[in-house]
Formats: structure tokens, C-alpha cells, sequence
């Protein structure tokens, strides 16, 4: 039975996708920057383990203790909205420590196992801001766009080694924590002369045509782990589908 280490599995994306794996009877290492075992179902196959992709030591022992696995879903995540002009850069940088260089340096931490086994797969989940830039979002749009492009030139470099690499790239999720998480981050980032702009935004926002819930995606971080093609992108949510075929 296949092992899977998922980050961020204390909410959204990352808690479904947990739970999804826990259904499918696989191993299930879920990580958390706090632990909190009452979140998943109780089973025999899985841990909850303390993991801030931050710091370098936390990496460490988190794949320490969970010993060899098969799939790493680099999940976890900071939200940012608000005018770049306005936001701090120390804040810019705070966004890239967890989504680009957390994701990276988790990545980094994994491949030798990977490597030497010739066997394993990294599925990074990034956002369809990639796909379909929106004002706002620059910050948080350049941290997972910087995650893509590294994601498609690893994936060459790994090939040889029977290493797969995957992005999973999640719609707009109204349904999550993504907004309450960062709300203090957030605060002070719209200023007076950007409010007509993040009121017609939210206002879009507001009523869309379609979203991303925590199932698509963690549905289609289960069919990248599945999927034994040389297909790079999964894109997840009907919205998602939808930017990705041009619609």
C-alpha cells in the first residue's frame, strides 16, 4: 500500500485531500504547521506530524519520522489580496517563504529518497491565477507562477530517474480558509485609491460563474497520484477546467 505526505492538512485543500487519500486505503502522513489529530478520521494508517516548511529543521524531522513515502503533495499555503503598491515587502516575502521556497525546499528534502529508489512523485498544488492573471493577487500570482516553472523544468530533470513531478492547479475556493487565514496579513493592503478596483472584484467574486470546492481538488491531486502518463497539469474545479481549455 502507497505512502502519501501532504503539507498544509490543517484546512482546506489540504485536509480533503487527507481524507480522500484515508478513504482510499492508502498511508496517510499528514502534516501541520500545529497537529491536530481530531481533524482526520482515527486509523491505523495515518500520522499527523508537526511540519513548517519554513524552517529546515522541521522538514527534517517531519520526513524522519514518516520514514519512506511514494507521493509528496506539496499543499501548503499563504493567501495574499491587496494593491502590490501597498504591500510590505517583508509580507512579499513572507508569501514566497511558504509558497515557493517552503514548496521548494520540502521538494529538495524528498528527492534523494526518490532518486536512489528510482520511484516517487511530487505533486505541487499551485492556482489557475497562473493561468488567468487578476489584478491584486500580483504577490500571491508570482509565488505560484515561480512554483510552475520550476515544476516543468524538474520534471526534465528528474525523468531519467523514473521521478515524476505533477502540478495541480485549484480554481477560486470560496469554500476555504484562504481569506481567514490571511486576514491579518491583509490588513491596510486597499488603499483609498484602489477601492473602486477590489470593489468591483470582490464584486465579481461575489456571484462567479463557477468555483473550486475541496473535493475537486483533492480529486484531482488523487487522479495526478494515479495517473501513470507524462501529463504535467490537473487542473481543479469546474472554473479551473474551464481556463484551462481557453473557455
Amino acid at each position: 500500500m502507497k505512502t502519501v505526505l501532504i503539507t498544509g492538512c490543517s484546512s482546506g485543500y489540504g485536509l480533503e485531500t487527507a481524507r480522500h487519500f484515508l478513504a482510499q486505503g492508502w498511508h496517510v502522513v499528514a502534516t501541520m504547521r500545529t497537529p491536530r489529530t481530531e481533524l482526520l478520521p482515527r486509523s491505523e494508517r495515518l500520522r499527523v506530524l508537526p511540519l513548517d516548511v519554513t524552517k529546515p529543521e522541521s522538514i527534517a524531522a517531519a520526513l524522519e519520522a514518516a520514514g519512506p513515502i511514494d507521493v509528496l503533495v506539496n499543499n501548503a499555503g499563504l493567501g495574499l489580496f491587496g494593491a502590490f503598491e501597498a504591500t510590505p515587502m517583508a509580507t512579499v516575502r513572507e508569501i514566497f517563504e511558504t509558497n515557493t521556497f517552503g514548496m521548494m525546499a520540502t521538494t529538495h528534502a524528498v528527492l534523494p529518497q526518490f532518486r536512489q529508489r528510482r520511484s516517487g512523485l511530487v505533486i505541487n498544488v499551485t492556482s489557475t491565477v497562473t493561468l488567468a492573471p487578476m489584478p491584486l493577487v500580483a504577490a500571491y500570482t508570482a509565488s505560484k507562477t515561480a512554483i510552475e516553472g520550476f515544476t516543468e523544468s524538474l520534471a526534465f530533470e528528474l525523468e531519467p530517474f523514473n521521478v515524476r513531478v505533477k502540478l495541480v492547479e485549484p480554481g477560486y475556493g470560496p469554500g476555504t480558509r484562504f481569506t481567514a487565514n490571511g486576514a491579518e496579513r491583509m490588513q491596510g493592503l486597499i488603499p483609498e485609491a484602489y477601492a473602486p478596483l477590489a470593489q468591483s472584484i470582490f464584486a465579481a467574486l461575489g456571484s462567479p460563474a463557477a468555483v473550486t470546492t475541496e473535493a475537486d481538488v483533492a480529486e484531482a491531486v488523487w487522479h495526478a497520484a494515479n495517473d501513470a502518463s507524462t501529463k504535467l497539469r490537473y487542473p481543479a474545479g469546474a472554473d479551473a477546467i474551464a481556463l484551462s481549455q481557453g473557455q
